[in-house]
């Protein structure tokens, strides 16, 4: 049975609550187009914030300044229709400031919660490294279990909820390194970098046509859709041959010379989980050996700990999964014939 066949059999399977493979496609690259209305120039990044987000993860976005992490984050709540929220991570930003507090309300004689911008559909958490980890550890069971607990009482998080974290790479004075079991909690993590001089005068040239500092980007779905979405992303076909190579490159991390600490299984779920989702957005209903490949870095690379003498060397997480990329082999039945 060819890939192809097995394939149509795997989707003969898939749920009934799920969009069709060709109709959630075209949603997703309908929002694609209205994101890039206001991100200019940055299709193939976009679409691996996408594709996080049909993943039903996390996204963290490591960039200089200025380079549009934010009116991303505010294009895609858009676009996907859902309910945004935007929380400045600063120094005095306590948990509850987060996750909301009870408040008393004397009237009533009794005490209220009142929900912090944790609640939303996709939460942009701006310059996560520049708050205390006790801070940054409210995110942890928001962002695993989909819960918030406050004083003993746990409140359930709307459905879907995402989190686009940004962080400035080099800026270090009054930041906190984000911990590991933060880190492992971003199903990717992604750089925009600096857009090509043709690209910055397209953004200067709608931003003179606009007439206005303001962007508006067209819903394209809203959440229950987005779901459904979400739903056909995991009915998208994964070979175990496959499986295997994205186990392959997991392991091979553990045992990298220039690595203290490698990629643990949940490496391992996460680019599974992406390739597919990257699979759907692509208008496929299997994995092919290059989604893993183009996931790899953006899923693995903030899961490794380099050396720490080799840090003034340029070497980092991303270079050496790269790296690793060209040592682990494809599996033999989707390598080209010679």
């Amino acid at each position: 049975m060819t890939e192809t066949r097995q394939a149509a059999a795997h989707a003969a399977a898939t749920s009934s609550d799920a969009l069709p493979a060709e109709e959630a496609t075209r949603a997703c690259t309908a929002v694609l187009d209205q994101v890039e209305r206001a991100v200019v120039g940055k299709r193939t990044e976009l679409e691996r914030v996408l594709t996080a987000v049909v993943a039903g993860g996390h996204v963290l976005i490591e960039d200089f300044p200025g380079l549009g992490k934010t009116l991303a984050a505010r294009s895609f709540a858009q676009a996907l229709g859902l309910d945004f929220k935007r929380a400045q991570f600063t120094p005095d930003l306590l948990p509850a400031d987060l996750t909301g507090s009870y408040v008393y309300a004397q009237g009533e004689n009794r005490f209220d919660f009142r929900a912090g911008p944790i609640f939303a559909g996709l939460l942009l958490a701006d310059e996560i490294n520049r708050t205390p980890p006790k801070t940054q550890s409210a995110l942890l069971e928001a962002m695993q279990e989909r819960q918030v607990t406050v004083e003993g009482n746990t409140f359930e998080l709307p459905r879907p909820f995402h989190v686009l974290a940004t962080a400035n790479p080099i800026e270090t004075e009054g930041t906190y390194p984000l911990p590991e079991a933060q880190l492992d909690r971003f199903l990717l993590r992604l750089s925009f970098g600096y857009p090509q001089p043709e690209q910055e005068w397209d953004v200067l040239s709608r931003r003179i046509a606009r007439r206005t500092e303001d962007q508006q980007v067209e819903p394209v779905l809203d959440s229950a859709t987005l779901i459904k979405v979400q739903q056909a992303a995991e009915d998208v076909f994964f070979h175990p041959e496959i499986g295997r190579y994205a186990v392959a490159i997991t392991t091979a991390t553990r045992h990298e010379s220039r690595l203290l600490v490698g990629a643990s299984p949940r490496g391992s779920l996460a680019l599974m989980t992406c390739a597919r989702a990257y699979a759907l957005i692509k208008g496929r209903t299997f994995v092919t050996p290059q989604d893993v490949k183009d996931l790899a870095v953006g899923a693995l690379a903030h899961r490794v700990t380099v050396r720490p003498e080799l840090w003034m060397s340029n070497v980092s997480g991303a270079s050496v999964v790269a790296s690793l990329l060209e040592d682990v082999p494809v599996p033999a039945a989707y390598r080209p014939e010679d």
